[in-house]
């Protein structure tokens, strides 16, 4: 008797586990397809922002480069929402990481937009509050293009 109470016991918590999974599970699928629908709307705003040589520097290599506004320094900036703006020499080698980003929860190309904005705009500003970081690696070029 005792036996079979442990069984269908068992088998009943089993069966919840289950459920709360399928359910766990399925809510993680709907919060990615909002995430994937809000980024993509984002680099669609981001794409309609960037000069043709940018646009198809972003489609090829899912970075794009831009002229500081002061220094006429060129930036790279790189997919992503942070440590990825490398300051560039003449021979396509980097100088230095840059580290600057809006405040809040922002996908990729939101904040990419405010970093290419930023510094066409208000170079001498956005280095005053961005931090730098040393980098010997080369930037994040090597990613396949976003789709």
């Amino acid at each position: 008797m005792m036996a079979r109470l442990r069984e269908v016991s068992l088998r009943s918590a089993l069966h919840a586990a289950f459920g709360t999974l399928r359910a766990t599970l399925a809510a993680i699928r709907e919060r990615w397809r909002a995430y994937e629908k809000i980024e993509l709307r984002a680099l669609a705003l981001m794409t309609a922002w960037l000069s043709p040589e940018q646009r198809a520097q972003f489609a090829k290599y899912n970075r794009f480069d831009v002229i500081g506004s002061e220094s006429g320094k060129r930036y790279r900036i790189c997919y992503g929402t942070s440590t990825n703006v490398y300051e560039m020499d003449g021979n396509d080698r980097v100088v230095v990481g840059w580290c600057f980003r809006p405040a809040g929860s922002l996908v990729a190309g939101d904040v990419m937009l405010a970093q290419k904005i930023a510094l066409e705009t208000d170079e001498r500003a956005t280095l005053i509050v961005a931090r730098p970081f040393p980098s010997t690696l080369p930037p994040r070029a090597h990613l396949p293009p976003v789709s």
